[in-house]
């Protein structure tokens, strides 16, 4: 407590509008559960698939598979890439197919190896993306790899229609035969199949009725070699835009009751459905303002898509990249508008968005199976360089800590109720003319798990908020009390560089300090509380743009 007065004391003395301190009560209602705390945050992906063998992409891996208590789906982009330059931002390759002098292809498993052995050997399962178009098969294939990084062409050659609508067929089934022999056909039946990445956009530069093409071609080929592998689609953009709208209507009509491009029969099988959602930042006022908003108004829009179609009733929906904005590549040097990523914005947005998501599943009673966030490491970058990432230079930055706070929920959500902030007035107004201090709360057995956050979508600085936890429904007894957090002071190794001189040349013992730094940190010790008639409270003071998590066991 003295600690926490002492804190209150410097706040005070630089930014006396904050040090006033809010008066926020929430009731947990442990007695009424409202659905399955699915472990929807168990997702992930990127753009670079060479980075996953790297010694700094197979440590993230290992942190990422264990924050997770169930296997853990990795996505990414150019699976099927030519190899053509050098790994750079949001461009890689494996290699699998050339063709000789003759035009007969040449397979080469060697790199997509040991992407997938990286997952593997962590228990983590692939989320196959197959794309993008080898250079052997592209009907446009000069220039080939594109130029983004140098602020050249993106469009080129890898995302062009093949050639041969065969050997694009052929291509997969090798494919799938190899992993059904390297990793067993009991492995791979798990693994997700999809094709291709946000084909109504300029990531597919054919048409639609090409792309139900190039989805029937790989689909057939994957369930010839593989019946029982699960294959979905069509990840397009969000839902919210019109072009990602219109996209994910028109394939999901295709799916249902098209030609198919293969069989000449009505459908294409459809296993899982995938669109994105994505939020809307911009400076305004010289700051960042963040617009959770769009992104919900995308699964909005989404969920109404699938609900629109009664065959897909309790389909598994995928959102296939889930984030506060679209391009994890650009750093906020290149767009001030990402400046949230470093520091504590980030991972409080993270709390809300996926409780509000959580909301927006059981109000639209979609099975939803995961929101995957486009988030991983970039190699041979500056420290902190401002990319959407969950580590920089081998240490975590702090939104992965809630991401460890989510793997800790488990049992069924139960009913929170003092200060809503429900997710269509989000979508209707943003979080703006007051801070969304709120909370999810899941009870299993023998324990409870409660994630409060004082998320605002402005990054400006904000009051502390005083909050009493209510929590009733209880068995009657002792409570063991852990309370973890993340804000300025706490599992936050952006403070801690910062407090070093934010040093490029990092030494050994710096990297150890910026590391640990980087890891959940307790809040407070250990503590046994009580519950008496049910009923105990826990109170603390929480930050702007901080995220607790309270874990109580019995």
């Amino acid at each position: 407590m003295n600690k926490i007065i002492g804190l209150l004391a410097i706040i005070f003395l630089t930014h006396p509008i904050i040090a006033q301190t809010g008066q926020v009560r929430l009731q947990i209602d442990a007695s009424k559960e409202i659905g399955e705390m699915k472990p929807i945050y168990a997702y992930f992906g990127y753009d670079e698939p060479n980075y996953t063998y790297m010694d700094n992409g197979k440590k993230l891996l290992t942190e990422i598979s264990r924050l997770s208590p169930v296997p853990v789906y990795v996505r990414t982009h150019n699976l099927l890439t030519t190899k053509e330059g050098e790994p750079d931002l949001k461009w890689g390759y494996t290699n699998v197919y050339t063709e000789d002098e003759q035009g007969n292809p040449v397979y080469d498993w060697t790199i997509i190896d040991k992407i997938f052995e990286s997952y593997v050997e962590r228990d983590m399962r692939p989320l196959v993306e197959l794309g993008f178009m080898p250079k052997a098969l592209s009907t446009n294939p000069e220039p080939y790899e594109h130029a983004w990084s140098k602020k050249g062409e993106f469009w080129t050659g890898w995302t062009y229609p093949p050639t041969d609508y065969d050997k694009w067929a052929a291509l997969i089934y090798e494919l799938v035969i190899h992993t059904k022999e390297k990793y067993g056909a009991d492995e791979i039946k798990t693994w997700l199949w999809e094709v291709w990445n946000e084909p109504d956009i300029g990531y597919w530069s054919g048409t639609f009725d090409e792309y139900c093409k190039l989805y029937d071609y790989a689909v057939d080929a994957v369930k010839r070699a593989c019946p029982e592998c699960i294959v979905g689609g069509p990840h397009t953009t969000g839902p919210g835009g019109e072009s990602g709208n219109k996209f994910l209507y028109g394939f999901l009509e295709h799916c249902l009751r098209g030609i198919n491009n293969v069989t000449g029969k009505t459908g294409s099988p459809l296993e899982y459905i995938s669109f994105h959602a994505k939020g809307q930042p911009e400076i305004v006022d010289n700051h960042i303002r963040m617009n959770m908003g769009a992104q919900l108004n995308d699964l909005v829009k989404g969920f109404e898509a699938v609900n629109s179609f009664p065959e897909l009733k309790g389909l598994p929906v995928i959102i296939g990249e889930c984030d506060p904005e679209g391009c994890a590549a650009c750093s906020w040097k290149r767009d001030p508008k990402y400046g949230y990523r470093n520091g504590t914005v980030y991972p409080s947005y993270t709390a809300s968005s996926f409780a509000k998501i959580y909301e927006l599943m059981d109000q639209y009673d979609v099975n939803l199976a995961g929101a995957l966030s486009w988030a991983f490491e970039f190699e041979n970058q500056e420290w902190f360089a401002g990319f959407r990432e969950l580590a920089s230079n081998g240490v975590d930055k702090p939104v992965l800590n809630v991401f460890r706070m989510f793997g800790m929920m488990s049992g069924n959500r139960v009913e929170v109720t003092g200060n809503p902030y429900s997710a269509n007035e989000v979508i209707a107004k943003g979080i703006l003319g007051k801070p969304d201090i709120n909370a999810i709360a899941a009870k299993d057995q023998n324990s409870m798990t409660i994630m409060v956050w004082n998320y605002f979508d402005d990054d400006i600085p904000g009051e502390i908020s005083n909050i009493t936890l209510n929590i009733t429904g209880l068995q009657d007894g002792k409570l063991l009390m852990h309370h973890y957090r993340v804000d300025q002071e706490f599992s936050n190794s952006y403070e801690k560089w910062k407090e070093l001189g934010e040093p490029q040349e990092v030494s050994e013992k710096q990297f150890k300090q910026i590391e640990q730094a980087g890891q959940l940190k307790l809040y407070t010790s250990p503590a046994w509380i009580e519950a008496k008639n049910g009923i105990t409270e826990v109170q603390f003071f929480l930050p702007r743009q901080g995220v607790s998590l309270v874990k109580l066991e019995w």
